[in-house]
């Protein structure tokens, strides 16, 4: 397995995600599956997939409704941590940062770009919420279907975009007898990344 030093990767962690991130698209199903941790008020941590809907030097974007449990998490808390797990090029990258909201024309660029069948759906689902039964929901998705019938569905005002913007960055790359790589990127208070080594 290849090793991975120092001197192999960019100083920039975003710059060196994009460049893992293109061979994971022609080497994983589903290169954009990302875990997505919070913590609620109470301290408690959860966590769930997204998908990875972009990353550049601003950091990492992901969509979702604001009234989720993870928006309202991440209402309360903007700290938020998330990985990718790339299992056939054992590679793994985990970032630490505050989360914003996008603004509204970038969600609703986001949101024209969706199927309909999904614009449906972040529409009619009252996300996180309990719900008596399946039909509930298939009820509300019905309404929905009805209520645009024959014309574009907006974007509803409680489902947008956020990007974590990382302070840290950790790559990972798997090796033989677990001794792992493990680089951490660390931003310090001038913007400058620095680059240290883990044990594994």
């Amino acid at each position: 397995m290849t090793e991975l030093r120092e001197s192999d990767v960019d100083p920039d962690p975003m710059v060196q995600f994009q460049r893992w991130f293109e061979e994971a698209e022609t080497a994983e199903p589903m290169p954009e599956a990302m875990a997505l941790a919070t913590v609620g008020p109470d301290g408690a941590p959860s966590v769930r997939m997204v998908l990875l809907k972009g990353a550049d030097h601003r950091g990492f974007v992901f969509h979702t409704s604001y009234e989720s449990r993870k928006g309202r998490e991440l209402a309360a808390n903007s700290r938020a941590a998330i990985v990718v797990y790339w299992h056939g090029l054992h590679r793994q990258v985990r970032a630490e940062g505050a989360v914003s909201p996008l603004s509204a024309e970038e969600s609703d660029a986001y949101f024209r770009t969706r199927p309909r069948g999904a614009q449906v759906a972040a529409t009619a689902s009252p996300q996180s919420e309990v719900l008596a039964d399946r039909e509930q929901l298939l009820r509300r998705v019905i309404e929905v279907e009805r209520r645009f019938e024959g014309t574009e569905v907006p974007r509803p005002a409680t489902w947008g975009g956020y990007r974590l913007a990382p302070d840290v960055v950790e790559l990972w790359q798997g090796q033989e007898h677990r001794l792992h790589d493990r680089l951490q990127y660390v931003l310090d208070p001038q913007g400058e990344w620095t680059i240290q080594r883990l044990a594994p």
